[in-house]
């Protein structure tokens, strides 16, 4: 097995369940879905968009949110949009790359839950823009669902690395900019 495949299998082991050789599903454990459960749970009603990676997950949230009497959605188009700023929809389902881009979801709540993470550092922080925008009249709060000794907390840790690299390219290049700004006045 090839390292990439070996690491999403990982990834979806973390998850809770695995992809067969048919492409069918196997559960393996619903402890992330129950900590989900629970995190819903603590948010006594306030809305929460909700990022899952595989197809899998998707289901699997959709079964254990199937049992509540929440108002749950996939972001599929426009009028998902719509009805979650207007306060319809108690739990959007998206997947980063669906939502990462040109979405306004600012207005219908302000959690996002990831429930499954990936390796991209745009989409992770492209889908978080979607709440955290203006017109954003609370703190966005950011949830990891991370089972620990897992795959996923080497994705989370990946993240804040790539994060902590791309700040210090930014920050390298403002230095340079100045540095060649106060020699041109010097000139």
């Amino acid at each position: 097995m090839g390292e990439k495949r070996l690491s999403n299998k990982l990834q979806q082991l973390a998850n809770g369940a695995i992809y067969d050789e048919d492409r069918s599903w196997v559960p393996v454990h619903d402890c992330k879905i129950e900590a989900f459960m629970e995190l819903i749970e603590q948010l006594n009603g306030k809305s929460a968009l909700v990022f899952y990676n595989f197809r899998h997950d998707l289901e699997r949230l959709e079964a254990a949110l199937a049992k509540t009497k929440l108002r749950v959605r996939r972001l599929a188009g426009p009028e998902d949009e719509k009805d979650w700023n207007a306060g319809k929809i108690d739990i959007l389902l998206a997947h980063p790359a669906s939502a990462a881009y040109g979405l306004n979801l600012q207005e219908g709540g302000n959690h996002v839950v990831w429930f499954g993470l990936n390796w991209s550092l745009e989409l992770y922080q492209q889908a978080n823009k979607r709440l955290h925008r203006q017109g954003q009249k609370e703190k966005v709060i950011i949830h990891h669902l991370i089972c620990e000794g897992t795959r996923d907390a080497d994705l989370l840790e990946a993240l804040k690395q790539k994060d902590k690299a791309q700040e210090y390219v930014l920050a390298s290049l403002k230095a340079r900019i100045e540095r060649v700004r106060l020699e041109a006045r010097k000139k």
